[in-house]
Parts: structure tokens; C-alpha cells; sequence
């Protein structure tokens, strides 16, 4: 499965490479494994090493193919990850290492370890970049020749890999000059098979490791799923509940799916482009191999649909014939035993099948995929040695069924495992994948089965196998709604369990951690009567400096702070007069609740509002204009230092030297933009150390985003859209310009925004149009190519080890999956990511995680609505509920599908719900909603059945037509009773009696005389006249609702 499929072997999953400087040597492994290397070389120098003087391993350049190389498997298990363009020649005394000045760097950490260890001397020979390194190979050579002759021996003898043909000008021009010099080459394949094929504990334990990945893609993605998606799977393990760092794991070949009466059961095996058969008599072979820092697992399964009497009997035979070849695996046995002991069973329970089973039971497994000289044949007798890992791997090949169908006629069966060789007996480590027949047998067809005469079989035989699972559907397929259902229900009761256990724990009383603002007292103009302006004339004064408003007041100035006022209003009368009304923010009315004044100063006295006459209207209006703009700079002023108050503080951002230079992408725009007059320019972004600096060629204009803080990045090139961006969403605020905000995006504008302001239709196959389409392609590609190559140099810098721990990396959305909706003010297209759910064109921008969703129900379904509404819920109770509106119906199933594939929870319901009232009984009184079900109240199926008969005990939730948008609307409803207390009432009178007290403007006047004769109005209108009105609004504000409807019944 794998031999041509050839990689660069380089750490885990090939993240990390030798060019890289992020990258250190274990120098105590390599210590301990040169030693066992030279100690090797000296036992079966004659042997296995062809009795060669010096050994000389060629590493090839990186390639993007996955490939076993016996040179790359030495690089790795000596140094730790792959050497590309590097010639290491292995003597006595001496280690010569040919190799770029950057590789040579890391290299020359071994000099001291090597010496240590073996007591050879490490000699570097640096090639510069534009060398073709013909002289430092000869420097090689007359080493090679001096220690020959030291030795006593006049032609050495050099070892080296045969079969690997050499890649590259360095690695050709190795080849030829070793060919042509006067040298013994002997091959030392062999050599390097029996070093690798013992290992130790900690290899062990990387094989193990690689073995409980594969065997968890197995049984939890692969056999419940059988996608294509596999290979994305292995190289996120968290998707199958492995807790395995992702930059430790690769693929060891593509996994392989087949079936339809075409089956290669060798190693070299790729899958084909066909869909699977679900047919009758069906076989469906899976295979799958995943690495754990660079050591390879594998298991195969075959999986059987309505099997025929000879698939059964045949997959059983195999079954056995694989265990005993397992069993065989001792140390001191020979490796022909393993063959043997399957060849055995095959020829006593079904010598018919003898011819078909495959030519080898496997091969030895580690570094490499297959280990050369370690076949589990019938001619290899080696013995067997504690600690050697085999991928057993046993088939039956081109077998014919009794089926009529002509791709079911033909068919192979194949099992494998990993397997390690104990003390005592042999373990196999992806064994928690069942291959019992049981386990792998499937009925699509149940009732013609019943239909079926019992099969009759032998007593040696035993009786006939049932089935594990039985699947009905029309047309032999799985139905997607009743899968979906089962998932569900599993679903609600894994999210029951959950919510209560965080309920339990206290885990939703999560609340706002919002800092005050600094209050009023904290404004002081003036800090004392000298520091007043000189009296001018007797009148009103706006000291722009200190930010205050002089009042002539009694024959004094007196000076009030600008943000002590909250309105300002002119006026003039018929009489010429004109009139300037203050009204102040006074402490405890309605507008300015209770604060440090009102318990500062208890019992003062309270200026509520100022009137002056003036007969120069000039001035009054110039008055009111300065104040009302320094109001308005005073208080965008202070909310700024407020939010910058409850900001988190970053990390300082350590700007990329000399040695890493930074990845830019130039002529970016923002998002939010800065503030401040003038023309808006682009900037240039910038990756450094830990993190990106955005500036423009303003000095105030710049933005520094550490990578600590981004908790999504998204790369979204433009397609259907004008601009292509990269957006960062963020853990903690930070500041753009004036503005806080959790969320930045850097955009370009792919197309130029032309209005044709002609009239004129022009032709579809006009010149100058088709060139000017073609100039916006052009340009649209360049870009998006542009922004891609940034973003993977980005995850490429992500992926070194320092940043393994913010798993990050730019994730890209999924327009297959995207549909239209409303979730702030405006129709947006929202498009799912493998993490999120976002928007990011329109702002305000729409990031929600789908870790912190609770549940998602799905409100106005059915009834012949055309759209309908999704309510998000999160794990976090006092947040409230995102709501995204007027979803088309058509992207009903397609949201269900998405929402289920992703493992959250949906319900369904008629009307929307009044989530504000609901999350609040439930945080009152965790310990009911958990006794009462959990989240099945919102089940619609389940509590239409049910509201028959419990109607008097259904008091807990109760869904409203419309969810309140204010505490000040009034509706006499059942669900109004939910949202209002007979306390809120209170305080609405309260405020009433407030705003009575209060000073009014001319404008609140006017508004309240226009109500007053609406109110009028309204009393004279009859009751169902008020009733057509309602409705009409309430139709204009969350779409046409029948007036007839039932109410629901009341849910628990």
C-alpha cells in the first residue's frame, strides 16, 4: 500500500524540516543509536554489511510523493527528521558529512555526541549554493583511501543502497564518481533492514500510538461513515477523539476504498474513482495506515453486504488462517512459521481456496512502511527477535461468488494488523477494531432474507452468522433522515448529560466582566476659583480648554463641566426673543441612574435645568453649536478611555530580524477603519516573531495583533464577491484606532466598482467588454494567488513547535454549505468553516463558534412558511441567544445535514420562542430543567403527544409569537406574563413618574402631543380595528404570520 508513494520522511507529519532553524537534535537518542549502529556494523560486518570499510548514505531531495527510502529512514532514526542533499559516509574513526551551510548548522551539534560515543571524529564539508561539490566529494574519497591503506588494504570497500537511484545534480554526480572511483561496492540493504528492525520502548511507543490513531479512524469514522474525507481525519486526530498533538501525525499512504468486483490486495494498491456497491453480495475492503513521529501502523478490514454461504465460509477461513499467523509470531521462531501456520489452516478447512490466498503474510513495519528482508514468506528464515514490529497482512484473492450480479461474481478479502512481538506472545495493537465476522457483516435487505430458504451448513462449520446491523431502504441505500434522526437522538441525550453536568458545576453563571466607566465626579473643569477665565461681559461662555460651559447666574459666572449637560436647545418667540434652554444630567433620574454622586453628596440640591433670553440670535445659535460639538468630543473622548480601560494587555510584539524576515502582503485595507479626517489609505501587513503589525505610512496608523490572542483566522479568496480577506477573530479586544473590537479583516478590492452611465446596453460580445472581463479575472486570480501564498507561509511558520500549543491556522469557508439569512439588519450570506460559523463581508461581521453552541433550534418550520428563523443557544447562559432570520426554506435540509455532520444538537418548533425568559428559569433553577428532561421540552414530536394530557403541569416554558423587543412594549398574552414581573412594573412606573419630573425638550413636547392624539385616535377605533393594526406591524417586523394559528401547547 505503500511503495511508491514515497514522502520525504521527515518528523511526525513532515511539518518540521532540516532547513528549517527551529529544529534541534536529540542528542542523547543519536548518542545511544550511533552506538548501536557501529556495534551493529561490527558484529554482521561480513554478513549483512557486504565487510565494508565505510558506509556511505545519500539522501535524496524532498519530494511531495510518500515514499520509503532506506537513507531517508537512517536520517530519521539517527538524527530525528530527514537530511534532503545530504551525503553522510560512515568510517572508523571518522563521520564525513556533505551538506548546505544551513543543514550544517544543526549538524554540528554531533560532533562532541559522536565522539563520546564511538570516538570518531564528525568532519563537515560545507557546499555553497552555486557548487556543484565535485571537490568536497573528492576530499571524501582520499579520506576513504587513507584509512584503507592504514588499515592495511589496498582497495577499500564502501557500502551503499542499490536500489535507491540517486535524485538531483549533487546526489548524480555522488553516484558516478563512486562508480568510477577505485572502490569495492558492496549493497548493505540488508544491513539496515536488521538495525531497524528491533526497536525500542520509545519506538514502541510511537507505533502504538500510530496503531490507536489508524484503529480509531476505523472504528469510529470509517466504518460508521466510509467517506473520502479519511485522510483529512488522520491528520486531525481530535476528530476521533484522539488526544494526539496533529503535527506528530501523518498519513501512511492514502487510505484505500474498494469494491464493485475490482480488488488489488498488493501493497502498492491505490483506490479508484468509483462509488462503493452496496449491492447484494457486496465486498467492501478498507485500509488505512496513519504515522506517529514518522512510525508507521496499518490495519485493513473487509466489509461483507448480504453475504452468500461462500463469502461467509471464506472470510471465516481467512479470519482463522490470519490469527494462527499472528499466533506464530514468537521470538526464536523463524519467519516462514508465520506463512506456514496460515498456509495450514487454509488447507484444512478449505483447500479450494489454497491457490488463492496471497504469496506473503505480511512484512516488518517502522520507519518504513515495508522493511526489505523482514517478508513473512514461505523462504525467509530469519528468526524472529522481541521488540520486531509486522504489518500482518493475509488475503484471499479473485474468489467468484454464486451472485447473478456481474461485479459482485469476483471478489477479494483481506485482513491486517500491527502487531508487536513480546516475550512471551505477540500483541496486536489495532485489535479494538473487531474483525469478527459479526462485526463486519451488513443486511441492506432484511425482508428478502426472510423470504430466503435457511442456508444449510456443515456442523464443522458451525451455525449460520446474524448480522450486526440491519439498514432498510428502498433502494438499498441508508436513508439519510432516519440516520439523521438516530444521531440526533444520541445527540440530545450526550447534550442532556452535558448541561446537566455543567449545571451542576456552576458552569453557566459566566457573567460580563465590564469595567465602569470613570464617573462624574472624576470631571472637574476647574480645580479651583483661580483658574476661572477673566470675567468678560455678563454671559454665556464656552471655555473650549477646559471643557467648560460659564453660566451668568445671580451676576457670577459659574462654571458647569460640558459633561454635565445633556441637552442644549434654541428657540425664538414672536416678540424677536430668543431663548437657550440647559438641561443637566441630574443624579437619579431615569437617564442617569443612581452613581458616586448621589452617594457622595446625600441631600444635595441639584441644578435640573437653565433658561437665558438673549436679543441676538447669532450668538444663541453659536452657543448651542459650540457646546453641542464639545459634548460630542468629550463624550467620544471618555467612552474611548473607557473601553481602553477594559482592555486585556498584550504581549509586546518582537519584530523579525535580520535572520527571519518578515512576510508581508502590501496594499491592504482595514476593517474597522481608523479614524480621523482625511483620505483613507492602504497598508502593508506584516507576520513577525510572534505576531502581525498592520501600518500605512501614517505614524498614528498602525495595528499590532499578537498570535496569542487570534482565536480564528479565516482566509476567504473572492469568488462571487468584490474583495478577498484574510479576518482575524480574537480572544480578548483590542483597539483600531478609536474603536474595540474582536474582530479585523485586511481586504483588497478584486473588481472595480464601474457604473455604465451611457444607458446603453452594450453587446455580450463586445471587444472592449470581453477584454475587460477578462482584466478583472486576471486581476482577481493574481490577487487570490497573492493572499494564498501569504497564508501558507503563515501556517507554515504556525506549525514550528513554539506555536503548537494555539493550534492555529487559517480556515477557509464552505460556500457548498452557505445560506442566505438576517442575522443583524441585512441579508447576508453565512457560510459554515470546519470551526465556525461566519459572515464576513457585510459588517457588522458574524464569527460564532460552534464549540460554544449548546443547541441550535430551528423556529417558523413548516406550515408553508417560506423562510424561517435559527436561534442559536450557547453554553454560556448569560449570553444571549444569536438569532439569524428569514432563512429561505429550501436550505432547510441542508442546514439539518450541516448541523448533524458537525455534531450539534437542533430542534425544530412552529413559533419563535422567548429565549430570554427560558435561560433565565433554567439558570433560576438548573435542578428542574434537569429533572424535567433537559432540552427535550423543545422536542416537537414528543410534547404535541404529550400536551393533551399534561396540561396543568406544563408551567415551566412557554414559547411566545414574538419575542420582546423592549420591556416597554404591551401585549396582553399568555408569553408577555414570561417576559414582565409585577416588580417590572413598578419600575416602569416608576420611570413614568421620572419622566414627569424630568425637564422636557420642545421636541419630547411635540412627540408626546402627537401620542396623545394617536392614543385618542386609537380609543374611538373599534377592537378589532386595534387588532388589524397589531397584526399588520407585527407582520412588517418578523413576516406574515397567520392571525389564526393555534397557539402551541405549553412545553416543559
Amino acid at each position: 500500500m505503500a511503495d511508491h508513494r514515497n514522502g520525504s520522511a521527515q518528523p511526525a507529519n513532515g511539518k518540521a524540516s532540516a532547513a528549517g532553524t527551529a529544529y534541534t537534535i536529540d542528542l542523547k537518542t543519536f548518542q545511544s543509536r550511533l552506538k548501536a549502529f557501529y556495534l551493529h556494523w561490527n558484529e554482521h560486518k561480513s554478513d549483512l554489511w557486504g565487510s565494508s570499510d565505510a558506509i556511505a548514505i545519500a539522501c535524496p531531495p524532498p519530494s511531495d510523493d510518500l515514499r520509503y527510502l532506506k537513507s531517508s529512514a537512517l536520517n530519521i532514526w539517527l538524527l530525528g527528521l530527514e537530511f534532503p542533499e545530504t551525503i553522510m559516509v560512515f568510517m572508523k574513526k571518522q563521520i564525513h558529512i556533505l551538506s548546505s551551510q544551513k543543514k550544517v548548522s544543526i549538524l554540528e551539534a554531533v560532533r562532541k555526541p559522536a565522539k563520546d560515543a564511538v570516538g570518531v571524529d564528525v568532519v563537515m564539508h560545507v557546499k555553497a549554493k552555486n557548487d556543484d561539490g565535485i571537490a568536497l566529494m573528492d576530499t571524501i574519497f582520499r579520506a576513504i583511501q587513507a584509512q584503507s591503506k592504514a588499515d592495511g588494504y589496498d582497495t577499500p570497500t564502501v557500502g551503499y543502497i542499490l536500489r535507491e537511484a540517486p535524485e538531483g545534480k549533487l546526489l548524480e554526480s555522488w553516484a558516478e564518481k563512486l562508480k568510477s572511483a577505485n572502490f569495492h561496492l558492496n549493497d548493505v540493504t540488508n544491513g539496515l533492514s536488521s538495525l531497524f528492525s528491533v526497536k525500542n520502548n520509545e519506538e514502541v511507543t510511537s507505533i502504538k500510538r500510530a496503531s490507536y490513531l489508524t484503529t480509531s479512524v476505523m472504528k469510529n469514522f470509517v466504518v460508521p461513515k466510509l467517506m473520502d474525507e479519511t485522510e483529512k481525519v488522520i491528520l486531525e486526530p481530535l476528530k476521533v477523539n484522539c488526544k494526539l498533538k496533529a503535527e506528530n501525525v501523518d498519513i501512511c499512504y492514502p487510505p484505500i476504498f474498494q469494491s464493485g468486483g475490482e480488488f488489488d490486495l498488493r501493497p502498492s494498491a491505490v483506490s479508484n474513482d468509483e462509488l462503493l456497491h452496496y449491492d447484494s453480495a457486496s465486498v467492501i475492503l478498507c485500509a488505512v495506515g496513519a504515522r506517529y513521529k514518522s512510525y508507521c501502523s496499518n490495519i485493513a478490514r473487509t466489509f461483507l453486504i448480504d453475504a452468500v454461504p461462500l463469502q461467509s465460509k471464506a472470510y471465516e477461513v481467512l479470519l482463522k488462517a490470519h490469527e494462527a499467523a499472528i499466533g506464530s509470531l514468537r521470538p526464536g521462531n523463524k519467519m516462514n512459521a508465520a506463512y506456514q501456520a496460515a498456509v495450514s489452516v487454509v488447507e484444512k478447512d478449505a483447500p479450494e481456496l489454497v491457490s488463492n490466498l496471497t504469496k506473503s503474510a505480511g512484512t516488518g513495519i517502522g520507519i518504513e512502511f515495508r522493511e526489505s528482508g523482514l517478508n513473512l514468506n514461505a523462504k525467509n528464515e530469519q528468526i524472529i527477535k522481541e521488540g520486531m514490529v509486522f504489518n500482518v497482512s493475509l488475503g484471499f484473492q479473485n474468489l467468484q461468488s454464486e451472485s447473478i450480479k456481474s461485479k459482485g461474481k469476483h471478489f477479494s478479502l483481506l485482513l491486517a494488523d500491527t502487531v508487536i512481538v513480546n516475550k512471551d506472545k505477540a500483541e496486536v495493537v489495532t485489535s479494538s477494531s473487531s474483525k469478527a465476522l459479526k462485526d463486519v457483516a451488513y443486511s441492506f435487505n432484511e425482508d428478502e432474507e426472510e423470504e430466503k430458504p435457511e442456508i444449510k451448513v456443515d456442523a464443522d462449520h458451525g451455525d449460520p452468522f446474524m448480522s450486526k446491523t440491519t439498514l432498510r431502504s428502498d433502494n438499498h441505500e441508508i436513508s439519510k433522515e432516519e440516520l439523521r434522526r438516530q444521531h440526533q437522538a444520541e445527540l440530545a441525550r450526550q447534550k442532556n448529560e452535558e448541561t446537566a453536568r455543567r449545571l451542576a458545576g456552576g458552569g453557566s453563571a459566566a457573567g460580563d466582566n465590564r469595567a465602569s466607566s470613570r464617573t462624574s465626579t472624576e470631571l472637574v473643569a476647574y480645580k479651583n476659583i483661580n483658574d476661572l477665565p477673566p470675567p468678560r461681559d455678563v454671559m454665556i461662555q464656552v471655555d473650549q480648554k477646559n471643557e467648560a460651559v460659564l453660566l451668568p447666574i445671580c451676576g457670577s459666572m459659574v462654571p458647569f463641566h460640558v459633561a454635565f449637560i445633556r441637552t442644549v436647545s434654541s428657540q425664538q418667540d414672536t416678540n424677536r426673543n430668543c431663548y437657550i434652554r440647559i438641561i443637566f444630567n441630574v443624579p437619579g433620574t431615569a437617564f442617569s441612574p443612581h452613581d458616586a454622586n448621589s452617594m457622595k453628596f446625600q441631600g444635595s440640591i441639584y441644578l435640573k435645568e437653565a433658561s437665558f433670553r438673549s436679543k441676538d440670535p447669532r450668538h444663541i445659535s453659536e452657543l448651542v453649536q459650540s457646546i453641542k460639538t464639545l459634548r460630542r468630543q468629550v463624550v467620544a473622548r471618555e467612552s474611548e478611555r473607557a473601553e481602553r480601560a477594559t482592555l486585556v494587555t498584550q504581549e509586546k510584539l518582537q519584530l523579525a530580524n535580520n535572520r527571519f524576515k518578515p512576510i508581508r502582503l502590501s496594499d491592504l485595507w482595514i476593517r474597522p477603519v481608523f479614524g480621523g479626517r482625511g483620505r483613507k489609505i492602504p497598508g502593508t501587513l506584516e507576520a513577525h516573531v510572534n505576531g502581525f503589525r498592520y501600518s500605512t505610512t501614517r505614524q498614528d496608523e498602525r495595528v499590532d495583533i499578537m498570535f496569542a490572542n487570534i482565536k480564528h483566522a479565516f482566509f476567504q479568496p473572492a469568488e462571487n464577491e468584490m474583495i478577498t480577506l484574510l479576518h482575524f477573530h480574537l480572544h480578548n479586544h483590542i483597539m483600531v484606532g478609536n474603536k474595540k473590537t474582536k474582530d479585523v479583516q485586511f481586504y483588497v478590492e478584486v473588481m472595480e466598482m464601474v457604473q455604465n452611465v451611457g444607458g446603453g446596453k452594450r453587446s455580450a460580445y463586445d471587444p472592449d467588454e470581453l477584454e475587460e472581463e477578462q482584466r478583472e479575472r486576471d486581476r482577481k486570480n493574481k490577487i487570490n494567488v497573492e493572499f494564498q501564498s501569504f497564508v501558507n507561509r503563515v501556517n507554515d511558520l504556525w506549525g514550528q513547535p513554539q506555536f503548537s500549543s494555539l493550534d492555529l491556522e487559517f480556515d477557509q469557508p464552505l460556500r457548498e454549505l452557505g445560506f442566505p439569512g438576517v442575522p443583524h439588519k441585512s441579508s447576508v450570506f453565512i457560510v459554515p468553516t470546519s470551526a465556525c460559523l461566519v459572515e464576513l463581508i457585510e459588517t457588522p461581521f458574524l464569527v460564532v463558534t460552534l464549540s460554544e453552541i449548546e443547541i441550535v433550534n430551528l423556529e417558523r418550520v413548516g406550515l408553508g412558511q417560506k423562510n424561517f428563523d435559527m436561534t442559536i443557544v450557547f453554553k454560556d447562559f448569560k449570553r444571549d441567544v444569536l438569532r439569524i432570520d428569514s432563512i429561505p426554506s429550501t436550505s432547510l435540509d441542508g442546514i439539518k445535514e450541516w448541523l448533524d455532520t458537525t455534531d450539534i444538537k437542533y430542534y425544530e418548533s412552529r413559533l419563535n420562542l422567548n429565549w430570554r425568559q427560558i435561560l433565565k428559569t433554567i439558570t433560576d433553577d438548573p435542578q428542574s430543567f434537569i429533572d424535567g428532561g433537559g432540552w427535550e421540552f423543545l422536542n416537537l414530536e414528543a410534547t404535541d403527544s404529550e400536551s393533551e394530557n399534561s396540561e396543568e403541569s406544563d408551567k415551566g416554558y412557554e414559547p411566545s409569537d414574538v419575542e420582546p423587543e423592549s420591556e416597554s412594549e404591551e401585549e396582553d398574552s399568555d408569553s408577555e406574563s414570561l417576559v414582565e414581573s409585577e416588580d417590572e412594573e413598578d419600575e416602569e412606573d416608576s420611570a413614568e413618574d421620572s419622566e414627569e419630573e424630568k425637564g422636557k425638550t420642545w421636541e419630547e413636547l411635540e412627540r408626546e402631543a402627537s401620542n396623545a392624539d394617536r392614543e385618542k385616535g386609537d380609543e374611538s377605533d373599534s377592537e378589532e380595528e386595534r387588532r388589524r393594526r397589531k397584526a399588520k406591524a407585527f407582520g412588517k417586523s418578523r413576516g406574515s404570520l397567520s392571525s389564526s394559528m393555534p397557539k402551541r401547547a405549553k412545553l416543559r
